[in-house]
């Protein structure tokens, strides 16, 4: 399996937590920026991880301060379906019934803890097709 990760400055250092947590796991990681906590911009490096995402079939993550601005420039791609999660139960149902491409994280809202359950259920639960996969294509019209 492989990740590709972004981040902007406010969620660089829970970025790098989940880098290390998933390369614990044998997960290759490819980081795609931020690689400082200097001021840039989030659009960028969603653009950047999106089409990484298009491109390869990987899943991609993405954390900025709150994981909403992340969220909304993942989804101007047509094909990504970025979710913005922040409890369990949501990285579980998003991927479940929506096949969720990039998980959106907000470091200033969700402790690293919690970030780290998230992720592990956000990778590991699989997309239950069926009646949900009719869905998934009205999204692409």
């Amino acid at each position: 399996m492989q990740i590709v990760i972004g981040s902007d400055h406010g969620g660089y250092s829970l970025k790098n937590k989940i880098i290390e947590h998933l390369k614990e796991q044998g997960i290759e990681v490819s980081d795609l920026g931020c690689y400082s906590t200097e001021s840039c911009d989030y659009p960028l490096v969603a653009k950047e991880v999106a089409k990484k995402v298009l491109e390869t079939g990987c899943k991609g993550i993405l954390v900025c301060g709150t994981g909403i601005g992340m969220s909304i420039a993942a989804n101007r791609f047509k094909g990504v379906r970025a979710s913005h999660c922040t409890d369990t139960f949501t990285a579980r149902m998003t991927r479940m019934h929506n096949d969720s491409n990039i998980l959106c994280l907000g470091e200033r809202i969700t402790g690293s803890g919690l970030a780290l359950d998230i992720v592990d259920i956000w990778i590991k639960t699989e997309f239950e097709g069926g009646r949900h996969s009719r869905r998934i294509d009205m999204l692409e019209i």
